[in-house]
């Protein structure tokens, strides 16, 4: 059998950060430990222990997702899976799945730049129980996305107006405008933000 020789073309990888501006406040809440434990008895056919009293503090301190230094983050996949889904509704001619493969947020986390807060609200749960949930909000805030992506697939320029998109028409975070509410929108960061607009 006589070997076919094969050009292997370099992908063309680019990076570059781009920083988005909260343009409402947005609401954290990772699942805690104690939740994933109630989740995992509950598979598990465990028998349920003495309920734990609540403890807002410990709530709220919970809620947070953590960088490796402690300080605030967020899934860099929320942020993906907005623009992903702003790309198939609100752009002309880009498809969901080109869009996926094309761009990557790099690491599990970004950064959170802003001050949080305690957030107090009436939930409903199963069967319509009422609970009251603490969860950290920032009122004001941005992050620095760092994106590789592949030039020939798509431009920076394409990236970052499905990123606007997402801001307006997804949002991260909970009650966010993909969930019917008005918290987590966010803009890319423009030379206005830079010189006494936003944040």
């Amino acid at each position: 059998m006589q070997e076919q020789v094969v050009e292997l073309r370099a992908i063309n990888i680019r990076r570059a950060v781009v920083e988005l501006v909260g343009d409402s406040p947005l609401i954290v809440h990772a699942w805690s430990a104690k939740a994933k434990k109630e989740m995992l008895d509950k598979q598990m056919k465990r028998a349920k222990g003495p309920k734990i009293a609540k403890d807002p503090e410990r709530d709220y301190e919970e809620a947070f997702y953590r960088m490796g230094n402690g300080t605030p983050g967020f899934p860099t996949i929320a942020f993906k899976a907005a623009a992903v889904a702003a790309a198939g509704r609100f752009s002309d001619g880009m498809k969901m799945t080109e869009v996926r493969g094309s761009f990557h947020i790099e690491g599990e986390l970004v950064e959170i730049i802003g001050a949080p807060s305690m957030r107090e609200d009436m939930v409903r749960i199963s069967m319509g129980t009422a609970d009251i949930r603490y969860r950290p909000e920032f009122k004001v805030w941005r992050v620095k996305l760092p994106i590789r992506y592949n030039a020939d697939a798509i431009s920076l320029e394409q990236i970052v107006n499905i990123l606007n998109m997402a801001g307006f028409g997804v949002g991260v975070g909970e009650w966010r405008p993909e969930k019917d509410g008005l918290y987590g929108m966010f803009h890319v960061s423009t030379d206005t933000d830079k010189h006494g607009g936003n944040a």
